[in-house]
């Protein structure tokens, strides 16, 4: 069967270079790749992007662990992350505090951690950018 990977993709209405750093941050997350609108080698079409989005992120690539997330400013001020949470599995209840409380950091706490029938340690928050996120650690009790 020929090779398949399905990546998610995020935009961030004007915020990447700020995610970017944040999940660096908090997650360790490491930039692979970064464009600019401005550094595009193609001319962009008239009207493609906000007043003032020439600078912002066209397109970056960042890596947590094993996990690649694709990432940009998209063409303009709005970000709209709904229907999806992004999933934070570890085997250390210690890590996953820890991840929880910068994750939250100028968020929303939907869920504190707290113990489940699915897992010793589960919660939910939205960070500062509006991405949901299930911070859990594997097992069952």
């Amino acid at each position: 069967m020929p090779k398949l990977e399905i990546e998610p993709y995020l935009f961030f209405g004007g915020k990447c270079e700020e995610a970017l750093a944040f999940y660096a941050d908090v997650l360790g997350a490491e930039t692979l790749f970064k464009m600019r609108f401005s550094e595009s080698p193609d001319p962009l079409p008239e009207g493609m992007i906000a007043d003032g989005f020439e600078e912002k992120i066209m397109h970056s690539t960042f890596r947590v662990k094993d996990t690649t997330i694709m990432a940009s400013d998209g063409c303009g001020p709005e970000a709209k992350f709904e229907g999806f949470s992004l999933a934070i599995n570890l085997d250390d209840e210690a890590e996953a505090k820890r991840i929880f409380e910068g994750l939250s950091k100028g968020g929303k706490v939907d869920m504190p951690l707290s113990k489940t029938f699915w897992s010793p340690c589960y919660g939910m928050l939205t960070d500062r950018f509006g991405v949901a996120w299930m911070v859990m650690v594997q097992g069952s009790n």
